[in-house]
């Protein structure tokens, strides 16, 4: 179901499930989160949207919109040099990655 007054405009989709590493915090996660926003994927041409999302099990799920499935990769391609990246990740557990991209069908 669509809604003309919200078009949805992306194509393509990161979508990444982890788990946090123990003993830090959820708060301090997601304010990491927040700093890379602002601080690096807004600044990324083809950058739609972030959103983390947390199921009942405790996995999360790393969303990131972007113009393109090419784009997505191409944003996702650059957070190992970037700082506010970096912090974010310093929160996942590596171990329980599973990260993919998607192109959104019309």
């Amino acid at each position: 179901m669509s809604n003309s007054s919200h078009p949805i405009t992306f194509k393509g989709l990161e979508f990444g499930t982890f788990r946090m590493k123990a003993g830090l915090s959820e708060s301090d996660m997601r304010a990491a989160a927040k700093t890379m926003e602002v601080e690096f994927l807004n600044k990324e041409e083809g950058f739609l949207g972030h959103a983390i999302l947390k199921g009942n099990d405790g996995t999360y799920a790393d969303l990131a919109f972007a113009t393109s499935k090419a784009k997505a990769e191409e944003i996702c391609g650059k957070w190992m040099q970037n700082q506010y990246a970096l912090a974010f990740l310093a929160f996942i557990d590596p171990v329980s990655t599973n990260m993919s991209f998607w192109s959104r069908l019309e």
